[in-house]
């Protein structure tokens, strides 16, 4: 039967409990030194049913004492961001990092890091199921694309990963260092950014089958 409510509880269930395994496994982690430093592991937060992934780099000293992404300072600023497009931060979108843990000092993780974190990343992709991906700041395009280089030319290109779409923008950490609004700024650029995710998650809810290969990147 289509639409049964049966099947679609059940498999809200097992995904559910899959992310749950997932975090016990996090949790007992030792892939590489970043868990020697930390005081938990911090894996997501946000709806595993939602279409919108965003993928940041790593926790802060507020995240690792909270075991929540995202929760200070360049948190609160990509909240606000979101939800200038209609988007809730913990409504409409499953929000993680590329390491699980404190990089000392929130120095940039290593490219040994973020390989020994991927597979938890890729998990968390195929689990959540998200249809457009959303890269905050260079070092996620770095660990998530392999893509080095200034997050100034990668920006607002979309890009296919894991056959989604995917986009990177500025990371708002730096959106705290470059507040004004004015065109052509980061802030600007990025607002530009978040409207067109708006509009492919509209697109995709049309037509939940357009593929990034179906119709080229804008």
């Amino acid at each position: 039967m289509e639409g049964d409510p049966g099947t679609a509880g059940q498999a809200t269930a097992l995904r559910e409990g899959a992310l749950q395994q997932l975090a016990g496994g996090c949790a007992e982690c030792r892939r590489c030194s970043l868990a020697d430093g930390r005081q938990q592991v911090v894996v997501s937060r946000g709806d595993p049913h939602a279409a919108l992934m965003v993928i940041g780099e790593g926790p802060g000293a507020q995240e690792d004492a909270s075991g929540s992404p995202f929760v200070g300072r360049a948190g609160q600023l990509l909240d606000r961001m979101l939800a200038s497009v209609g988007i809730d931060s913990n409504r409409d979108a499953y929000i993680c990092n590329v390491v699980k843990c404190r990089p000392p000092e929130n120095r940039k993780p290593t490219p040994q890091e973020m390989a020994a974190c991927l597979p938890w990343l890729l998990q968390q992709v195929e689990l959540v199921q998200p249809q457009v991906v959303l890269l905050a700041g260079a070092t996620a395009v770095e660990g998530v694309l392999g893509i080095k280089g200034g997050i100034t030319r990668l920006r607002g290109q979309w890009r296919t990963w894991q056959g989604r779409w995917c986009l990177p923008i500025f990371h708002p950490s730096y959106l705290l260092r470059n507040p004004s609004r004015e065109p052509e700024t980061p802030k600007w650029h990025t607002w530009q950014d978040l409207k067109a995710v708006r509009s492919r998650l509209d697109q995709l809810r049309a037509a939940p089958d357009l593929a990034p290969d179906s119709s080229g990147d804008p």
